[in-house]
């Protein structure tokens, strides 16, 4: 191996995790100077290392910015119309007590593809409180299945953030990424979600608090078939697009219908639709007014804002390592290794999520490390399952620097001892789940 090369990514790396765990320095600028730092000790021309940030950031967020961006102002509009609560009460009344946790499963794995994990999560928190105020079992029973839900769905599947960005960056068809995300998703929700809800309840009593204002809203809520309808629209459109222009959709689909579902299912027409329909039948026809619509998207573009420039600084340390040669290096010593890159991607994703808590930061890291590792002859279905597995490590063991332990701490009404034992264990739980898999998956394909 080039020790000069080697020394550039080792450099890069630590000094993102230096900037970001020692110096507290925002993960956006940091890997925009871990990214300068690689060019330098790799031995770029000095004005040569801008046009690399340039052309890598111009890249990215040619495709992340728009998506990520309709996405969080469908989410809004959802979160606003109350359909997230409506989803949740509607499979909570079709459930025996039995299979309680089992319906707050699904409802988080639905209501996170368009809403963020920790809105969704703070929405639907007062019906778990209820719940276990009528049941007096422990609050885990309920709490567990529903973050379960909640988190893979945040991790696996687009149009949320994460993936989104893992998949431009890996050149990965959003398509494919959906449908293993839901094929990987759904026995890793079992597994961290009710099974494991169940065993931990039995260990941890924990009671709902007392001075939460629980207080239904008399607004009335919209039918649970539109909300899953206007979900699964985009979701069904993208697939569909995938579906009919790969070798599945050869000889019974003309051309012409081919080429209009390409636009009909890119990401961008497919969610610009569902915001339409959702902005009408949501907002308009249930009485929003179009300034109140306007200041509830406006204002969710805010979130999105960070994450949009973050994928953006991901995209530019890819492109470096591309641009030094760094990326060829590591792809030649790890074939001869004879190391996976799926495995790879997962410990990379794995390390980067336990030293600095940020699942999303993990994600891009890992992705951008990755992306100059892949072959021309690396398939969709490959790189979609590269998605799933950086997904998988960068959900893994959150912890005291993850914004999302003191969440759920909090409204859980756990120690940090009790926090450690359920949402950190169910967290590693959901990421070895799903990386095995992903694993078993790729020796069919």
């Amino acid at each position: 191996m080039d020790s000069t090369l080697l020394l550039a990514v080792a450099a890069g790396i630590a000094v993102l995790l230096i900037l970001i765990l020692r110096f507290k320095l925002q993960a956006f600028i940091s890997l925009l100077i871990a990214s300068i730092v690689v060019g330098i000790v790799a031995g770029m021309e000095p004005y040569s290392i801008i046009t690399t940030i340039q052309k890598g950031m111009g890249n990215t967020l040619g495709f992340v910015a728009v998506v990520v961006g309709l996405g969080a102002m469908f989410g809004a509009i959802l979160e606003h119309s109350g359909g997230a609560e409506a989803v949740a009460a509607f499979l909570l009344k079709k459930t025996k007590d039995k299979r309680t946790s089992w319906a707050l499963m699904l409802t988080g794995f639905f209501i996170a593809i368009p809403v963020f994990f920790d809105v969704a999560f703070i929405i639907l928190v007062p019906l778990i409180y209820s719940l276990q105020r009528k049941s007096k079992k422990s609050l885990l029973l309920y709490g567990i299945p529903l973050l379960a839900g909640l988190a893979i769905t945040h991790a696996f599947i687009p149009p949320t953030p994460g993936p989104v960005a893992v998949a431009d960056i890996l050149q990965a068809d959003l398509g494919w990424v959906i449908v293993f995300g839901f094929i990987v998703g759904i026995p890793t929700a079992i597994i961290s979600g009710p099974i494991f809800g169940k065993y931990i309840a039995k260990k941890i009593h924990i009671d709902a608090p007392e001075l939460i204002d629980e207080a239904a809203s008399d607004k009335l809520k919209p039918m649970v078939g539109i909300i899953l309808s206007i979900i699964a629209l985009p979701i069904l459109l993208i697939v569909c697009n995938t579906l009919l222009n790969s070798p599945i959709g050869e000889g019974w689909v003309s051309e012409n219908i081919k080429e209009w579902m390409k636009m009909i299912g890119h990401p961008f027409s497919a969610l610009i639709l569902a915001n339409l329909i959702a902005w009408y039948v949501l907002g308009v026809r249930r009485g929003t007014t179009m300034k109140a619509l306007q200041n509830i998207t406006t204002k969710s573009l805010a979130p999105a804002g960070i994450i949009i420039l973050l994928t953006g600084a991901g995209g530019v340390f890819k492109e470096t390592l591309i641009a030094t040669g760094t990326g060829d290096m590591l792809a030649n010593y790890f074939s001869e290794m004879g190391l996976s890159t799926l495995f790879f991607a997962f410990i990379v994703a794995a390390l980067v999520r336990i030293l600095q808590g940020s699942a999303t930061v993990a994600m891009i890291t890992a992705a951008g490390v990755t992306a100059p590792l892949l072959l021309g002859s690396t398939g969709e279905m490959e790189k979609a399952l590269l998605v799933i597995a950086i997904a998988s490590g960068a959900s893994i063991m959150s912890h005291v620097n993850d914004s999302g332990f003191w969440l759920v701490s909090k409204y859980l009404g756990m120690t940090e001892k009790q926090t450690f034992r359920s949402w950190t264990v169910m967290t590693t739980l959901l990421a070895v789940t799903g990386m095995v898999t992903v694993m078993i998956l790729s020796l069919f394909l």
